[in-house]
């Protein structure tokens, strides 16, 4: 391999002249050379950076991860809703109305169940701590 293939990897020979390249030709080649020496630098330099690689894979593995989520939470509201019709379309009529009227029950006296609630877990909690002594 000579010295000229070797200056002039990836950049157009000039046409020969009689004389020579001049000053000029001269210095486009240098310019030419250095500005493809610099971009060759910065992919070098971008495939190296692991660290911004690994942000971008954990950017693109996160959004992934999102819409798989999105995409996942639709099909359980989706199966939710046909499993309640189902129920529904097999819960015989009576029980739905007896079902409906005990929650409208319990919405309206709501501050009673609550203090009930209230007062048999104390007493179950007093019981419990009575027993343990005996």
């Amino acid at each position: 391999m000579n010295d000229d293939a070797r200056t002039n990897i990836g950049t157009p020979a000039p046409a020969p002249t009689p004389a020579g390249p001049g000053p000029a030709e001269l210095r486009d080649q240098v310019e030419r050379t250095r500005d493809e020496l610099g971009k060759t630098v910065e992919a070098l330099a971008a495939k190296a950076d692991i660290k911004a690689q690994a942000k971008e894979r954990t950017a693109a593995v996160k959004d992934q991860v999102a819409e798989k989520a999105v995409l996942v939470s639709e099909q359980i509201r989706e199966k939710a809703g046909q499993a309640a019709r189902a129920v529904e379309d097999k819960t015989p009529d009576p029980l739905l109305e007896k079902a409906g009227r005990a929650a409208t029950a319990a919405r309206a006296h709501r501050t009673t169940l609550l203090v009930v609630g209230a007062v048999v877990a104390v007493l179950l909690l007093v019981r419990r701590s009575q027993g343990g002594r005996r």
